[in-house]
């Protein structure tokens, strides 16, 4: 629907606007206090002066190991200020480590509203909300923690857990590997360093390269996008394709696959350090099986069929192919850290671009199905914008987002999560950034691991 023939109805955006403070600015600046955990995590807090004693607890996302971690507490500077001109409280920690850290996370995360609380006493209301990993931690928050916590908002999570999201990123590179490299000698798992899961990345990403110049190798680098469910635009800056536009889909794809296969080198490698061992495997994987539940499975056929190649055949080689084993300890440390229950006791809203290169959309689908099996579904409701990115939320898009859960919280009853609504209160908070909510169903995540028995 577009937003020029919605007119914004002065009720609900009255309603929905009354679940915090007025949008005028504090007129005190707000207290800013920063410390240290005693396992090293930083942490960082604002409490307006006029605070409303409702806690926004932000868990940050996925920092590499080399990379500058600062303790964080909103997504980004504009969301910072709008919300403590709101009145509300913002806190958040570094974690204490870098890189695949959810066993550190939650931990920090719940000390520092410890710390809050010992400084400023206790919050009316405390929300938890964060990105990317950050999203995921968040999730961890909701089902390990949920009595401390009102509500929950996961942004861009990954929200398949960690056994799901380094199985299906193993599946991608296998399948470089078998039909483009065969000879690769490089390891797809049990990575020892990081130089070598750059010489294997590099190795990879050669022959993606060399492939894409032939309509045989952009047909295979289809197939690999696909068991990954890599979307057919995930970069704003490249053209979205039309509906049946099979060669810009794989144009778009082939760039993502780059980052694909950096993620399942370099931050596997990284991962597996944490794990104690290979934490993903692919014996007994149907390929076929997942390329017909793959949103992309019309294109890989479209592009085997004008290159003259056999689908068929391919899907046979990857059959054969040595299979990749796990490592039974470091699998039980990802399930600990974390593979999720779907048992959450207060609500929880998601939101997700359907373009997102580095935790594909299809994501939500899988975490709908671990809390439909929990019983829980009447506490999750999820929400899709329409752009290219990983986490490219605009403000108005987060904060409408945010205004819907506390108004869930504060009536008891989920309203207003519609695309339309969420566009028109979107368009309130953030008039400069066209908001772009819009209904959407992602297809079934390709491999989906929780405990809650979808396996």
């Amino acid at each position: 629907m577009r937003l020029a023939r919605i007119l914004a109805p002065t009720a609900l955006i009255a309603a929905l606007l009354a679940t915090g403070h007025s949008p005028a600015a504090a007129t005190a600046a707000p207290s800013h206090v920063e410390g240290v955990l005693p396992d090293g995590a930083t942490y960082v807090m604002d409490v307006p002066a006029d605070w409303n004693h409702t806690v926004l607890l932000y868990s940050h996302g996925y920092t590499p190991q080399g990379v500058p971690n600062p303790a964080r507490n909103a997504p980004g500077d504009a969301e910072r200020t709008a919300l403590l001109a709101q009145g509300y409280a913002m806190i958040g920690s570094s974690y204490a480590g870098n890189g695949w850290i959810l066993e550190q996370a939650l931990p920090d995360q719940l000390a520092t509203l410890d710390a809050l609380t010992a400084r400023f006493g206790p919050a009316r209301r405390t929300i938890a909300w964060g990105t990317s990993l950050g999203g995921m931690i968040t999730a961890g928050l909701a089902e390990r923690a949920g009595s401390r916590f009102a509500g929950t908002l996961s942004m861009c999570g990954l929200l398949q857990g960690g056994v799901a999201n380094w199985n299906n990123t193993l599946d991608p590179a296998f399948a470089v590997k078998t039909l483009l490299a065969p000879g690769l000698p490089g390891p797809l798992v049990r990575i020892p360093d990081q130089a070598t899961a750059l010489a294997t990345t590099a190795e990879l990403t050669a022959a993606l390269d060399t492939a894409q110049a032939t309509p045989q190798g952009r047909a295979r680098i289809a197939l690999a996008a696909a068991l990954h469910n890599i979307p057919a635009w995930t970069d704003p800056t490249l053209p979205e394709p039309a509906p049946g536009d099979h060669d810009t889909a794989e144009a778009n794809q082939f760039q993502t696959l780059h980052l694909t296969l950096f993620v399942g080198q370099s931050w596997r490698q990284e991962a597996e350090t944490h794990a104690g061992g290979n934490m993903s495997w692919n014996t007994g994987v149907d390929y076929a099986r997942l390329l017909a539940r793959s949103a992309n499975r019309a294109e890989v056929e479209a592009l085997y069929a004008r290159a003259g190649l056999s689908l068929h055949d391919d899907l046979a080689t990857l059959a054969r192919a040595p299979r990749v084993t796990a490592d039974p300890p470091a699998v039980g440390y990802l399930i600990r850290n974390i593979a999720f229950t779907g048992r959450i006791t207060k609500p929880m809203l998601t939101i997700h671009t359907t373009g997102d290169p580095l935790v594909p959309v299809q994501v939500e689908h899988a975490y709908a199905d671990t809390v439909s099996a929990a019983g829980r579904t009447p506490l999750l409701r999820q929400a899709f914008v329409h752009r290219a990115g990983h986490c490219t939320f605009t403000t108005g898009e987060m904060l409408a987002a945010l205004r819907t859960l506390e108004r869930r919280i504060d009536t008891g009853r989920w309203s207003n999560t519609d695309p339309a609504s969420l566009n028109r209160l979107a368009a309130v908070l953030d008039p400069a950034a066209p908001p772009a909510y819009l209904t959407y169903r992602p297809a079934p995540y390709p491999r989906p691991f929780d405990l809650a028995g979808n396996n």
